[in-house]
């Protein structure tokens, strides 16, 4: 585990160096607490969690192992979603954060296919590295925090762009990464991929899980897991098109159910 940390820590420093040691502003499916503004002091509770999840998502490969398919596997979305460390990784360090999530899902589609279960415990594996290395990250980020070397992390819906045209914002971004994935920029447009989740999308999700929480999970997994796995595997960029565009007409269904709902707010005043 040391070896993971350092490994997590080395990577850390490298993206850190790249953005100019600077956070980016984050919306964790709606407001983020202050504690990620004051990490250091909260480390104990981020390392207390990330061996809760561990155990839950044990339990959950035990009860698989146990009664096959029908174990419950959406609980460990909401496991995720549940903890302060969710909030803690993603406003430091959104490549291991999408990490989780592809671990997540990774082990939720194991189990789902019903696969055998040596295969389901690789995929936990992968998870469980995925959550200490971000752990890891969280740790180091505590540390340039008290050294004053990353910006306060913005925690209210307001400072962030919303509304439907962020949507159509964040579809004319998906084009572009596109485009740089063309170019053979794997890292640039994986990057994008990243920012535009970060800065864009979770600025508009808690509206929108209001109207359709399904809809917000299925984009959550295309820019957290399938788009992001696409990119890394290097796939023809036709395939990279057609997951661009399922997620641009997600995204255009999106915009229609916030205009209606801004609409029914306007007509109520």
């Amino acid at each position: 585990m040391t070896k993971l940390i350092r490994h997590s820590r080395s990577l850390f420093i490298v993206l850190s160096l790249s953005l100019g040691l600077v956070s980016q502003p984050s919306l964790a499916n709606g407001e983020v607490g202050e504690h990620v503004n004051n990490l250091h002091a909260h480390l104990s509770q981020y390392t207390e969690e990330v061996s809760w999840l561990v155990n839950k998502f044990d339990a959950v490969v035990d009860s698989y192992q146990k009664a096959g398919k029908e174990a419950n596997t959406d609980v460990m979305i909401e496991y995720w979603e549940e903890v302060n460390f969710h909030a803690a990784i993603e406003t430091n360090y959104v490549p291991v954060y999408a990490l989780i999530w592809q671990g997540i899902y990774g082990v939720k589609q194991a189990i789902d296919q019903g696969v055998p279960v040596a295969k389901v415990r690789e995929e936990q594996l992968k998870l469980e590295q995925a959550l200490f290395q971000a752990l890891g990250a969280v740790k180091l980020a505590a540390q340039y925090q008290q050294q004053g070397l990353l910006a306060k992390v913005q925690t209210t819906e307001t400072e962030m762009a919303s509304g439907p045209q962020t949507l159509e914002e964040i579809k004319h971004q998906l084009d572009r990464v596109v485009a740089k994935y063309a170019e053979k920029l794997v890292d640039v447009a994986t990057t994008m991929v990243h920012d535009t989740y970060l800065q864009r999308f979770e600025g508009v999700e808690g509206a929108l899980i209001e109207q359709d929480a399904a809809l917000v999970e299925s984009l959550e997994k295309d820019f957290n897991v399938t788009l992001p796995k696409a990119l890394q595997a290097q796939a023809d960029v036709e395939e990279v098109r057609q997951i661009v565009q399922s997620m641009q007409a997600k995204l255009h269904e999106a915009k229609a159910l916030l205009e209606k709902a801004e609409k029914n707010r306007q007509d109520v005043f």
